[in-house]
């Protein structure tokens, strides 16, 4: 018995040993990311992230070029291409796979019934999950946009209407717009204009970085001034009124839709718990009558 226990500690201190070793040698070998131009990474990912530098270099580099771009264009759109690459995503798939199918595996071997069907499809879930989350946020976002797209129109619209430029009249809609993605945006066509690219290639940037239809419409009429020589200050007001009888369209649809949405609650939790609040007194009343 004391044998058997010494030999399982001697192996496990080397294993621990083995592991400690490869682990240093994989760093050493692995090239050193520079993050001072990128966003800080969230408090969650900050463990993982070796690991996941580790997957994107020997796996995510060997994926197919056509869905690194795709998932490139998904962090472009979702605000997060400065946060981590195409690559370090498919890492992040992987470790959320083998954490869902870890934590499945105790669960179901707690309770007496492992399997590998429900293990396979926590794996999948897992694998799947970082982009679901993903695309909530590219939601989100662009939420954000469309909401905020017609206080900066009105913002610009003043600014013109008062003489200044286009470009003048970004700054200072940025300047006393609201918080939020578009107000990065527009700053980010302003640092471009100043390094001296184009204004209607980068408003034209913009467009492509977002894929939104409302940012879409702003830039081709603002594009199409331009070149036609017409007033921007007039196709700026036609844009913000669109933007605003938009908006309001989109608060009255939602608020049309809320009934239909509040019936399955209603049904399915609200009446129940109501019917069993009336009837108790009522069965319980029968039954001692009885």
């Amino acid at each position: 018995m004391n044998f058997s226990i010494i030999a399982l500690s001697a192996l496990f201190m080397v294993a621990t040993v083995l592991i400690i070793f490869g682990a240093y040698n994989v760093r050493k070998i692995m090239p050193r990311e520079d993050r001072e131009y990128l966003d800080p990474l969230p408090f969650l990912l900050r463990p993982i992230w070796p690991l996941v530098n580790l997957i994107a270099t020997y796996f995510g580099e060997r994926l197919p070029v056509d869905e690194l771009e795709r998932q490139a264009k998904m962090l472009q759109r979702s605000g997060l291409d400065y946060l981590f690459t195409p690559e370090q995503l498919f890492g992040i798939q992987v470790i959320s796979a083998v954490c869902f199918s870890a934590g499945c595996w105790i669960v179901m071997s707690v309770l007496g019934n492992a399997g590998f069907l429900p293990v396979s499809l926590a794996a999948l879930f897992g694998a799947v999950f970082p982009r679901i989350s993903l695309g909530d946020y590219r939601k989100k976002r662009e939420g954000n946009i469309i909401k905020h797209l017609p206080t900066y129109l009105d913002f610009l619209v003043l600014t013109v209407e008062a003489g200044l430029n286009l470009t003048a009249g970004l700054a200072q809609a940025v300047k006393k717009g609201p918080i939020g993605p578009l107000q990065y945006e527009f700053s980010r066509v302003l640092r471009e204009i100043k390094a001296g690219k184009p204004k209607l290639d980068a408003l034209r940037a913009m467009d492509d970085r977002l894929g939104v239809k409302e940012v879409s419409s702003f830039v081709s009429a603002l594009v199409q001034a331009e070149k036609s020589g017409a007033s921007i200050g007039d196709t700026l007001a036609i844009q913000a009124e669109q933007r605003r009888v938009e908006r309001f369209q989109r608060a009255e649809k939602k608020a049309l839709e809320a009934p239909v949405k509040l019936v399955f609650p209603l049904v399915a939790f609200i009446f129940p718990v109501t019917f069993i609040i009336i009837g108790f007194p009522i069965v319980m009343k029968f039954l001692y009558e009885v």
